[in-house]
């Protein structure tokens, strides 16, 4: 008699990837550390530039640079530094489905926190107006928004390739956080320097999508920068978990 396994839903292992992420300790202190960045940014912003809708909107970008993609690694390094990864690969043997429902919550927690960014702009730009009895400039491009918003959720990315790639959250984090320093000093060198800034830093090859702008050259920059610091790191990553041995 033969045993047939059933497969885990997807939505299953979906649900149970986010309860990872947020309900742990280091997931509970970055969603609040994350949210009371984006109230205090936002309001020291309108306080002191005025209430323009678009400037404290992106505001936020600030402190999404920094954590999202924190928590984007945490997300696919936890559970081996933890060693329960052994559990879920018994529970779940096709090691892509589990990838794929770890990498969701992190990119879908991007969008959402750009979302959020946006509806906190909105009251404190109309009270700010209110407070220092100035017009308020609702004026926004719908376009540097969405570039803004998906330049947060690359970011978070970059985050989930390197730490799928290295394995190690530590390792991980100081390369996505130290990376913008070392382009910096990579563009002063001089002119090789500044040629490589503008096509392999992930930072400086988004400002266009930021800015609502992106043009045919500067989007070939940016596809060369994300396959740089995304595609090819993330395909290697997934083809060592796919592979590790767990113990």
């Amino acid at each position: 008699m033969t045993h047939t396994t059933i497969p885990t839903p997807f939505r299953r292992l979906l649900r149970a990837e986010t309860r990872k992420l947020f309900d742990t300790r280091s997931g509970k202190i970055m969603t609040a550390v994350l949210v009371a960045l984006t109230l205090a940014s936002i309001v020291g912003r309108g306080l002191s530039s005025g209430p323009r809708l678009d400037v404290l909107a992106t505001t936020a970008g600030i402190g999404f640079g920094t954590l999202l993609p924190v928590l984007g690694i945490l997300s696919v390094t936890g559970e081996w530094s933890h060693r329960t990864v052994l559990t879920t690969f018994a529970l779940e043997p096709r090691r892509r489905r589990v990838l794929v429902a770890k990498c969701l919550p992190p990119l879908i927690a991007a969008v959402v926190a750009s979302l959020f960014a946006m509806l906190v702009a909105v009251p404190v730009t109309a009270v700010v107006a209110g407070v220092q009895d100035v017009p308020a400039v609702w004026d926004a491009d719908p376009l540097a928004l969405l570039g803004w918003a998906v330049t947060g959720v690359l970011v978070v990315a970059q985050g989930l390739a390197m730490g799928m790639l290295l394995l190690n959250a530590p390792a991980a984090i100081v390369i996505c956080l130290a990376a913008p320093m070392v382009w910096s000093a990579v563009g002063r060198s001089g002119p090789t320097g500044s040629f490589l800034v503008e096509w392999f830093d992930l930072n400086t090859t988004t400002d266009p999508l930021m800015d609502g702008a992106l043009t045919g050259g500067e989007a070939t920059r940016l596809a060369v920068s994300v396959l740089l610091w995304i595609v090819l790191p993330m395909a290697a990553g997934v083809l060592r978990v796919v592979r590790k041995e767990v113990h």
